[in-house]
């Protein structure tokens, strides 16, 4: 792998980009190792990229170990935080400038509660789009999906094979799909009442 560019090559440091874990939210990994830092590890997320920091000194066994916790750590943030409308206009605007050269332009971007079938939807006309609270708190990559497929309404109607073409830009529509599809098929399965008393 080439060396970190952000490091000057005397400095003992390297970077390796790998793909995650399967069930991850991230396409692709980047650890990067530092002589300076002595125990701790961190992460963060840059863009479709997740970055973990860990010290020179680990042994590959361990940064394979700490990739995962930090991935699941991340994750747990992620879920636990809910945007609101200000938010989430925002997101679907920067998403329109990263996935469709800024053409796709909401007027109104919203949750909304009386949404229990379907997971956002679109008024072209106007420009609005409206997305079901029930996505609150699922990985951002799925939400940032349902918006994705909703600005792409705004340019396509319906769901022709232009529609789809313009989805196939965003890396993860296929995991966002399946993540969707595991959840209502979760709701489809028989509730059966719990066994007490053994």
């Amino acid at each position: 792998m080439p060396a970190d560019p952000l490091h000057s090559a005397g400095t003992p440091q390297r970077s390796t980009t790998s793909q995650p874990p399967s069930g991850s939210g991230a396409s692709a990994i980047e650890v990067r190792r530092s002589s300076r830092r002595r125990r701790t590890v961190s992460a963060y997320r840059e863009g479709d990229r997740t970055v973990v920091l860990i010290p020179a000194r680990m042994s590959e066994a361990e940064e394979q170990r700490w990739v995962r916790v930090m991935l699941d750590k991340l994750a747990a943030q992620e879920s636990k935080r809910v945007l609101g409308d200000t938010e989430l206009s925002e997101r679907a605007q920067r998403l329109s400038a990263q996935y469709f050269e800024g053409r796709a332009r909401p007027t109104s971007v919203r949750w909304v509660t009386n949404q229990n079938t379907r997971w956002g939807s679109c008024t072209p006309s106007e420009g609005s789009i409206r997305l079901s609270h029930r996505l609150q708190g699922m990985p951002e990559y799925v939400v940032d999906y349902v918006l994705l497929h909703e600005l792409a309404h705004l340019l396509v109607p319906g769901h022709g094979p232009r529609f789809w073409r313009l989805l196939e830009a965003y890396p993860r529509t296929e995991r966002a799909k399946g993540y969707l599809e595991g959840v209502v098929a979760a709701d489809r399965l028989p509730h059966l009442p719990g066994v007490r008393g053994e």
